[in-house]
């Protein structure tokens, strides 16, 4: 058997093991991807066929008052949850970087919600948690606050009851964050200690350049999860009260399956991909600012 007979044998056998990944990738990825770009310019419901009506859905989103409410929520819940989620991860990694016999479990323990977090069990027992006679209001009553709030149906405690369950979920973040430290040379901290540096000073000096690269990374892909929640919405509060919390997602998903309107839900989800990408970029444009590579 020849050189070339042996590549080419081995490179059927490398597409025959990825074909159920190529499969599923156009089945399920690439051609709803193409279906919904095609049904955003239709009037669809679903159970009837799909009606060409070029840019009416886009021109109807641009004057309907709930999609600018939704747009707004989801900004103010992931420009407010990202950072805050980002900075209790750094924080919480510059805690565990320090080696301890105990140090494993809680990484594990820290890292156990971002596993769970998303789920519809935890979004139920944070409902419950949150609740008029849950724990939360219980646990105020007996330090003497009050005990009586409604988190979930006043409008201006109701999001921050979703974004606390987003920084809850910080351990994925914290555990990229806790590699990124433990990659910075201890040299340049003995240096530093030597020159009498005080510990801000190591930590905005050193600690901080070295890890944009790695908080780079966590803004890009916490941004993007914020503006993709959906389960924290639709299961605690369904959007409620006065769509005060409904996510841009949870309208989509109402707009496409419960109004019975495919096409203006898939033209709505064309416009967030557009925001993401443009954000994204602006990001990765700017990354070359304030993005620190040792290696340039």
């Amino acid at each position: 058997m020849t050189i070339s007979q042996r590549l080419n044998k081995e490179n059927t056998a490398g597409y025959i093991f990825i074909s159920l990944f190529i499969i599923g990738f156009l089945a399920f990825t690439i051609v709803p991807i193409g279906v919904s770009f095609v049904l955003s310019f239709t009037d669809y419901d679903i159970l009837s066929a799909p009606t060409f009506i070029g840019l009416n859905n886009f021109k109807e989103m641009f004057q309907d008052p709930t999609f600018w409410q939704s747009m707004g929520v989801t900004f103010y819940y992931a420009l407010v949850s990202v950072p805050l989620r980002l900075i209790f991860a750094l924080l919480v990694a510059m805690v565990l970087v320090r080696p301890s016999k105990a140090s494993g479990v809680y990484r594990a323990v820290y890292y156990l919600p971002s596993i769970i977090g998303s789920s519809v069990a935890v979004a139920v027992l944070w409902k419950r948690l949150f609740a008029s006679d849950g724990a939360i209001n219980a646990l105020l009553a007996m330090v003497g606050l009050p005990g009586d709030t409604a988190w979930l149906a006043q409008t201006n405690t109701a999001l921050w009851v979703l974004i606390i369950l987003a920084v809850w979920q910080f351990g994925s973040s914290m555990l990229i964050f806790l590699s990124g430290l433990k990659q910075i040379p201890v040299s340049y901290y003995e240096a530093a200690t030597i020159d009498g540096a005080s510990g801000p000073k190591k930590f905005f000096s050193i600690t901080l350049p070295m890890l944009t690269p790695v908080i780079f990374f966590n803004l890009v892909m916490q941004l993007i999860n914020g503006f993709m929640a959906f389960t924290q919405c639709y299961i605690i509060t369904g959007g409620k009260p006065l769509n005060t919390t409904l996510f841009y997602s949870v309208y989509m998903y109402q707009c496409s399956f419960q109004f019975n309107r495919m096409g203006y839900g898939c033209a709505m989800a064309w416009i967030m991909l557009i925001l993401v990408a443009v954000m994204t970029g602006i990001l990765f444009k700017t990354s070359n600012k304030w993005v620190y590579y040792e290696s340039k």
